[in-house]
């Protein structure tokens, strides 16, 4: 019924949509072929004085139905999410995680990192570095990047890589083995991340595990997306945070 971001599956919305469009057609096209007058004059009238406790019951219950309408249509139209708009990207701060999260910290939906463009979910990395309040976060990624999209320090002075990849499927070896090529030897990383949207191989993961490199997968990105510390989503030691 909800995908993994607590939102209503797109097709169940639709129905509803549907059952609702229809039965609010059903309603006034009946309003409109009866006689008005005669049903609030006569019958309606006659009902509610031959059976006045049934009707106050009736009228509770429809009230009651009206309530749960009005929350029903605000869930589905996402009353209580707002977003800014940043590089041409639209971010939405919300979060559903269970623990509180403070209303101001950025955080982003899983389907929303899915939809961005290349450069703007490195954009995205980028900007929730600088929520961590990592220093001198920057995007570099493009052409000739050698295997980096952001570098930062953290609060120790270390030098953060990441590499972002927003890839469909999960990250291969090969590429892994890439970063590995230029993270520390040619860039200096002192914590060298990669990012897969949807994951790695497990020949990727074996890989990195061998040389010490970190990656970050679906489950830890979601996290880390939702309002949690970086370091405490990958469980890496800080003396200043």
């Amino acid at each position: 019924m909800f995908d993994e971001d607590g939102s209503l599956d797109p097709l169940l919305k639709f129905l509803l949509y549907v059952v609702l469009a229809l039965a609010i057609g059903k309603m006034v096209w009946e309003w409109l072929t009866d006689d008005v007058s005669r049903w609030i004059t006569v019958d309606l009238w006659g009902l509610i004085s031959e059976h006045p406790w049934w009707t106050a019951l009736i009228a509770v219950g429809a009230l009651a139905t009206l309530i749960l309408l009005a929350k029903l249509l605000s869930f589905l139209f996402g009353a209580g999410t707002y977003a800014y708009i940043d590089s041409d990207e639209e971010y939405a701060s919300t979060a559903v995680d269970d623990e509180t999260v403070d209303p101001d910290v950025l955080t982003f939906k899983m389907k929303q990192l899915a939809a961005m463009s290349a450069t703007g979910f490195e954009q995205a990395c980028a900007d929730l570095l600088a929520r961590d309040g990592f220093r001198g976060t920057r995007r570099v990624g493009g052409a000739g990047d050698l295997g980096v999209d952001v570098t930062a320090r953290d609060p120790d002075g270390q030098l953060v890589i990441l590499q972002c990849k927003q890839y469909q499927n999960p990250v291969g070896s090969g590429h892994v083995q890439k970063f590995n090529g230029t993270a520390r030897l040619h860039h200096g990383a002192d914590i060298p991340i990669m990012i897969g949207l949807n994951g790695f191989t497990q020949p990727a993961i074996d890989f990195a595990a061998h040389h010490d490199l970190i990656l970050m997968g679906r489950p830890e990105l979601k996290k880390w997306a939702h309002g949690h510390h970086l370091y405490d989503v990958l469980g890496i030691p800080s003396t200043t945070q």
